[in-house]
Parts: C-alpha cells; sequence; structure tokens
C-alpha cells in the first residue's frame, strides 16, 4: 500500500523547525560569516511565512485554513534576524491559515520598507478571487511577486483541465506575477499545460518539487520540468535522512543543479518562530553546503543573484 504524507508544514522538519535542525551545522564551521566574494550578490531568502499568531485579533486565521500556529512569527523579528545573518531581502510567502485574506501579508509589506516582498493565495473558479488579486497587486505596486497554487490535499485541488484555472493563471500572468507551485509530483501532469501554454509566465516550484513525498518516477516528470525556460526550482524544506522515506536527498539536489542549472535555482528557507541570526546564518550555509560543484559565482547567483533579478529587488 503507497502511503501519502502530509503537508509540508507537518514533516519532522518542517518550514518553522528547519532552521533549528540546520543551526547544528554552525558547530561545524558552517555558521560562519558569509564569505566576502560571495556577497557581491544580494542573499535572498525566497520562502520566509510570517504569522501573527492567536493573540492579535487585528489578523485572524481565516475559518478553512488547515492550521493554526499559536506563537507569532512577525516582520520585525524577521527585520532582526535578517540584519544580524546577513540576508538582505526575503519573500514572504503568503501562509494557507490565512487563505485568501491578506491583511496581515500588507501589514508585514509596510514594515519591511523595501526589505520584503510576497506571495499571494487566490482560488480558481472563487467569487472575486481574480478582482482580488487585482486590487491587491494594485495596492502594493511592485511588492507582490507570486501567485501560489497548492495541489497536495486531495479534498483542495485546484480544478485541473478547467477554464476557471486557466483564467487565474493568465490573470496573474496578465498582472506580471510568477507562478508558484507548491504540489506534490502526481499532480504535476495537470499543471504542464499551462506551463507550456503561458510560456513567457516563470513557474516556481516549491521544495525541490516535493520529492520524497512521491515514487522516484513522479518527482522524475518533475526533474523534467526543467526543459521549459521559464521553469525556476527552489531550494527550499530540504528534508534529513530521518524524515519518511529515508531517501539521500543529496543525489536528488545534485540532480536538480544538473537539470536546472544554476541560473534557474532559487534558494528559500531557514527562519521561522525562534530563529536566531546564527541558525538563520546556518541555513543559508547549509543550503551552500549541498552545491559543492558550483563556481563561487555560481553559488551566489542560487542563493540570491537569481531571486534578486526575478522578483526586482535593488
Amino acid at each position: 500500500m503507497r502511503h501519502r504524507l502530509p503537508p509540508i508544514c507537518c514533516l519532522p522538519l518542517s518550514r518553522r523547525n528547519f532552521s533549528r535542525s540546520i543551526a547544528a551545522l554552525a558547530l561545524t564551521g558552517l555558521g560562519r560569516a558569509i564569505p566576502a566574494s560571495e556577497k557581491r550578490l544580494p542573499i535572498v531568502d525566497t520562502h520566509v511565512h510570517c504569522f501573527a499568531g492567536t493573540s492579535d485579533a487585528r489578523f485572524p486565521y481565516h475559518k478553512d485554513g488547515p492550521y493554526q500556529p499559536e506563537k507569532a512569527s512577525t516582520p520585525e523579528d524577521l527585520l532582526d534576524c535578517m540584519k544580524q545573518a546577513g540576508v538582505d531581502f526575503t519573500v514572504i510567502v503568503h501562509p494557507e491559515p490565512y487563505q485568501d485574506d491578506h491583511r496581515y501579508l500588507e501589514h508585514c509589506l509596510d514594515v519591511g520598507k523595501g526589505k520584503l516582498k510576497g506571495t499571494c493565495l487566490f482560488f480558481a473558479g472563487r467569487l472575486n478571487s481574480i478582482r482580488e488579486m487585482t486590487a491587491l497587486v494594485k495596492r502594493q505596486p511592485g511588492k507582490i511577486v507570486a501567485l501560489r497554487i497548492h495541489a497536495y490535499a486531495p479534498n483542495r485541488l485546484p480544478p485541473f483541465g478547467k477554464p476557471e484555472l486557466r483564467e487565474l493563471w493568465k490573470s496573474a500572468a496578465d498582472l506580471g506575477l510568477a507562478i508558484q507551485l507548491h504540489f506534490e509530483p502526481r499532480y504535476a501532469t495537470g499543471f504542464e499545460p499551462l506551463i507550456q501554454e503561458f510560456s513567457k509566465t516563470k513557474v516556481i516550484m516549491d521544495h525541490l518539487g516535493r520529492p520524497l513525498q512521491g515514487t522516484p518516477e513522479e518527482h522524475d516528470r518533475v526533474v523534467k520540468w526543467s526543459r521549459f525556460e521559464n521553469t525556476v526550482m527552489k531550494l527550499s524544506s530540504i528534508p534529513t535522512k530521518r524524515t519518511y522515506p529515508h531517501r539521500e536527498i543529496e543525489p536528488i539536489i545534485h540532480t536538480l543543479v544538473r537539470a536546472f542549472g544554476p541560473e534557474r535555482l532559487i534558494y528559500g528557507g531557514g527562519w521561522g518562530e525562534g530563529s536566531t541570526g546564527e541558525s538563520y546564518r546556518a541555513s543559508v550555509e547549509g543550503v551552500r553546503s549541498f552545491l559543492p560543484g558550483l563556481s563561487v559565482a555560481d553559488r551566489a547567483r542560487v542563493l540570491g543573484g537569481n531571486a534578486a533579478r526575478l522578483f526586482g529587488f535593488s
């Protein structure tokens, strides 16, 4: 019988505890300051979640959110950790607990003063999604960089093959947004026609394409998306050997590096509730350690140069 895993936020090495796990790398010397030779380009973390927590009545979680973090992870804390860790810019990925209510994201962007940009979350076929997405982008000019689409829970899949999904995708493309996909590999076929049709719109795959939440054959289809020039792979939520099904992750990352090349890889993750400047810096170094075959210049592109260009950070 085939096992289906929980969403990435529920895995042992989740986006919220990744920084704690990777912080151990600091003890081996990986927590050192970012080398000056690699600081010619900015460091850009493209995968951060901020939460107001359950005690801030101004920003309630949505009733349909799949989880609700009790503790806050605020933009003020993020900016402080960024300064300590040498991270120049971040992209706040609007998290599912808020669904299509973006009030807290807008608060974060206001606090960020150019250091932070964000993604949005709207749903195909839902009344007013396109109108509200357009209004959000206009209220936050230059700060909303992508529309995120989820496909991992069987009861909450996008309407594959239907006009509603195409209309939402097209509207995001017309607004200049990238499409950011968070999906299990078994759902890759549903997205492929739109990736091909809207070939001028960047498509970002979160969390390595979630290789451990599908078979090697299913994930190979995601790897082969590298043939589409508009695809970008995100090195984020990198699992450890303790993560089921206990497959080695390094060979998978090396395959992605070979397939997409350093010009279509971006880094994300390592900050969350409880993070420190040291643990955040160590998470950047942890990702760097998976890129030994790249030149100094190419590692710098993966850790920030590509994202700075893609998302318009100056």
